[in-house]
């Protein structure tokens, strides 16, 4: 079963008690001097989903001494930051962003790596809440804290060390969710390409099922003496990709959470 929830059926939830609404979103920018983040807060008080809460991927939700920017927080840390939330173990969380939709399938990885599994994530986003002409709220939304405990599940996250010893194995596929562009002028020995924006349609929202099996068929990610390891540029647009491998069926499928950021700060490492 596919993780999404529409935005007419979440309309239809809005008040379930434990329902929580989470607003993922972080600005992603290029320019000459490469990538810039910057927090989604000031977007999100100016306005979000009814009952929505902000989650700061940024600084709450990443480990300051990772390997790379935004390095999955441990368990602690996550644990904390979305009990603060308001989000416990018995809670319906919804995440949704107002980017192109790579914020909230991090987010929804983060959740399943702490062994949490009821996790939606809103189909098209913020564009298809307003699309269908659903209210909206603006300011701060207050929540009584609540206790998350978290039970980690190691298997759904990779090392560089890791990656690098699976270069040379069969047994494991690297698939790369950059752009064509970007794959093609340097990857990972041995990976393929599967582009997140390909993996949605126009309006943001995932393209079916059928049309996804045949993207990640054709790349060999489908096979099943294969593992797929996802990755990109910082671990973010590889959770896309993740996603949409775990609506395929795909219970095994791993990130690469440094990703591109990791692996290029040994110039020693190799690119194809």
């Amino acid at each position: 079963m596919t993780p999404l929830i529409s935005a007419t059926d979440l309309a239809a939830r809005l008040g379930d008690e434990n329902l929580r609404i989470v607003d993922a979103t972080v600005h992603l920018t290029f320019d000459a001097d490469g990538a810039h983040v910057a927090s989604g807060r000031e977007t999100y008080l100016t306005v979000h989903l009814p009952g929505a809460v902000f989650a700061d991927q940024i600084t709450d939700l990443s480990d300051p001494d990772g390997e790379a920017p935004f390095a999955a927080a441990d368990s602690a840390r996550f644990a904390d930051a979305v009990g603060r939330l308001g989000i416990g173990d018995d809670s319906t969380v919804v995440v949704y962003d107002t980017a192109n939709g790579i914020w909230a399938t991090r987010l929804w990885w983060q959740f399943g790596l702490e062994g949490f599994d009821d996790v939606l994530v809103l189909d098209g986003g913020y564009g298809a809440w307003t699309a269908a002409g659903l209210p909206v709220e603006t300011g701060e939304v207050t929540t009584t804290p609540a206790s998350f405990t978290p039970r980690r599940r190691p298997q759904r996250i990779v090392s560089t060390d890791e990656v690098a010893a699976a270069t040379g194995e069969s047994s494991v596929l690297l698939v790369n969710a950059l752009d064509r562009e970007s794959f093609a002028g340097g990857h990972i020995p041995g990976s393929v390409n599967v582009p997140f924006a390909e993996l949605v349609d126009d309006a943001g929202r995932l393209r079916p099922l059928e049309e996804l099996r045949e993207l990640f068929a054709d790349v060999g990610a489908l096979d099943p003496s294969v593992r797929p390891v996802t990755y990109c540029g910082g671990g973010i647009a590889a959770t896309a990709a993740a996603f949409a491998l775990h609506s395929l069926g795909r219970d095994d499928v791993a990130v690469y959470d440094g990703s591109m950021n990791a692996w290029t700060a040994d110039p020693a490492r190799p690119l194809s």
